[in-house]
């Protein structure tokens, strides 16, 4: 085989293209879901499978999805959430900090599962092609799959909530996880009550959406 010479591929058909954009769009952080409905089996598993399909630094791959169901380690992990949301409240002053408490920011024990997406830095017979000197770009790798599955999670009318905000010691204790493999994404998954129109933070004025034009540099980074 050659490897100079790319495959021939093709721009998508107009109908898979609009598709593409479409979950792209309307892609929402979910708090808010149905407890009475799990997710179905098969749809999990297509998820999943989006998510593995994720660019990875040297096809590393170096992702791993722990499937978390058991009530009492959600619980437990929620009360991490509820100290971990005082500590974030008290760096906000006055209204603003009213604000923040007035937001709904987990449904871990509403979810019907909930997911973590950790990174496996545990050493490898050889090292990882193109991580010489971007070692971080394994992490990223995981961050990747992480799109991916919020993605098709969105097309499968399955909502996805990222919980930021708790402890990863708490994360790594509660799912047994190894030396070396470590959290990088706890998220709730379900059924949701609905799919806001916009992001709750931008919805809700917390911040505006910053222009296209304002983020993007031309041969240089500028301002």
């Amino acid at each position: 085989m050659d490897l100079t010479i790319p495959e021939a591929i093709g721009a998508f058909a107009e109908e898979a293209r609009r598709a593409v954009y479409a979950a792209i769009s309307l892609r929402r952080d979910v708090r808010h879901f149905l407890p009475d409905r799990d997710v179905d089996t098969e749809v999990l598993e297509r998820i999943l499978g989006a998510a593995h399909l994720a660019p990875s630094v040297g096809f590393s791959q170096p992702w791993a999805f722990v499937v978390v169901r058991d009530r009492p380690v959600r619980e437990r992990i929620r009360e991490s959430f509820l100290r971990c949301r005082a500590l974030e409240a008290a760096r906000f002053e006055g209204a603003r900090r009213e604000q923040y408490l007035q937001y709904r920011l987990e449904g871990i024990v509403d979810a019907p599962l909930n997911l973590c997406v950790a990174v496996d830095l545990r050493p490898r017979a050889e090292p990882i092609l193109g991580t010489t000197v971007q070692p971080e770009a394994v992490r990223a790798s995981v961050w990747c799959a992480v799109q991916n599955l919020w993605l098709a999670a969105r097309v499968e009318g399955i909502g996805v909530g990222w919980v930021s905000i708790v402890e990863p010691a708490v994360l790594r204790a509660e799912l047994e996880l190894p030396d070396g493999v470590e959290p990088m994404a706890y998220l709730c998954v379900g059924h949701p009550a609905a799919f806001r129109n916009k992001p709750m933070l931008e919805e809700t004025a917390w911040l505006p959406r910053r222009p296209l034009a304002e983020v993007i540099h031309r041969d240089r980074f500028r301002g």
